[in-house]
């Protein structure tokens, strides 16, 4: 087969071309790049062994060869075997008649993980603000009349002579009590963050610890650490509980998995792993910072639930019948004190959250 030239190495969106039998007859250099493979190497190899599951996108190659015509999908997700996680990809797929490669397609690959993650942050940005003002307004409203409850009760506990009777009232006071405390941890602290310059191993090591200790049998906590991170600039409390938050949030998820025998395939058990990176020119909402430290916590568990995904940061929002829906809605509050976002991706056995940290050093610039 002629080589199609310099115009598509040329070009900034990633271009394959396959035959009628799946086999890859060319890749372009952004192909390449966007899957982790030179072209000799997978020249004349199907073009499932790119990709974990090749079901989608080979249903758009059908389409495409059965009109004979262009076909094209939007936001399709794509894992590629050599590559770094899952890409979201817009995809056009056409008939290409070359001499000697009949029934072939050239498909055109557009990377729109970036757009569509910042669209994501963006709205979780948008999120956590309407959010913290809904709930500022509800804990007025709901603290005003437990306040008249309690000291009613109260009232009414000094009056009774007889001490069954009083254990009633004592219910409503505890009850009472116990309901502004959930109002107060859903309002977060009341003050500013107590920032100092920290290494965010210390603190990930004290998390791992308290995790490790209330942590089922037979569940391995592994660390991998960027031991290059430079400190960050943080209130130790507060990212120290928004972690612990999620930690916690990994462990129920695997305990859920062992629960429902999810690890007795190929004799698995439950796996957390902590794990640290710096990423450069990361854009959180609608600002650049030049250095970010990015902190995962990655479990094996079951994953999350579909109809949970787009409202798995809202309060009281929660896939257990024993969960309150506070824990993860607290973590991506107290983070969004530090100018960052908690972001996650998640399949059966492998789910990331992954808590987004700029350092003290940012370009502020607005994107254009």
């Amino acid at each position: 087969m002629a080589d199609p030239g310099r115009i598509l190495d040329s070009l900034s969106t990633s271009v394959l071309i396959v035959d009628r039998d799946r086999s890859l007859l060319y890749l372009n250099v952004s192909a390449e790049t966007l899957f982790g493979v030179s072209r000799n190497q997978v020249r004349g190899r199907p073009l499932a062994e790119l990709l974990e599951d090749s079901a989608v996108l080979d249903s758009v190659i059908d389409r495409a060869a059965t009109t004979s015509r262009p076909f094209s999908r939007r936001e399709l997700a794509l894992r590629p075997i050599y590559g770094d996680g899952e890409l979201i990809v817009d995809c056009t797929v056409a008939p290409y008649e070359e001499i000697g490669a009949p029934g072939a397609v050239l498909i055109e690959i557009s990377d729109a993980t970036q757009h569509q993650r910042i669209t994501r942050e963006t709205a979780l940005l948008t999120q956590i603000g309407g959010s913290r003002l809904m709930i500022r307004q509800l804990a007025h409203e709901i603290k005003n009349p437990l306040g008249g409850l309690r000291g009613a009760a109260q009232l009414l506990a000094r009056q009774l002579d007889d001490a069954s009777m009083r254990e009633y009232t004592t219910v409503i006071i505890s009850e009472a009590d116990r309901l502004v405390t959930l109002v107060d941890t859903l309002l977060g602290p009341g003050h500013a963050p107590r920032k100092e310059s920290i290494n965010i191993h210390e603190l990930l090591q004290h998390v791992g610890h308290l995790l490790a200790a209330d942590a089922p049998a037979g569940v391995v906590i592994d660390r991998d650490y960027d031991p290059s991170l430079p400190p960050l600039y943080l209130d130790r409390n507060l990212i120290i509980q928004a972690m612990l938050n999620l930690g916690k949030n990994a462990m129920q998820a695997i305990a859920q998995g062992m629960t429902k025998n999810f690890y007795q395939n190929g004799g698995r058990g439950g796996r957390l792993v902590l794990r640290t990176r710096a990423l450069t020119n990361v854009n959180i909402g609608a600002r650049r910072h030049r250095l970010v430290a990015s902190v995962q916590f990655e479990d094996n568990g079951p994953g999350v639930p579909e109809h949970l995904r787009d409202t798995l940061f809202y309060p009281l929002v929660t896939g257990r019948a024993d969960g309150t829906g506070l824990g993860l809605a607290v973590a991506q509050d107290l983070v969004s004190r530090h100018d960052g976002l908690i972001e996650f991706e998640s399949r059966p056995g492998q789910t990331i959250f992954t808590v987004l940290l700029p350092f003290h050093v940012t370009d502020t610039s607005e994107n254009s």
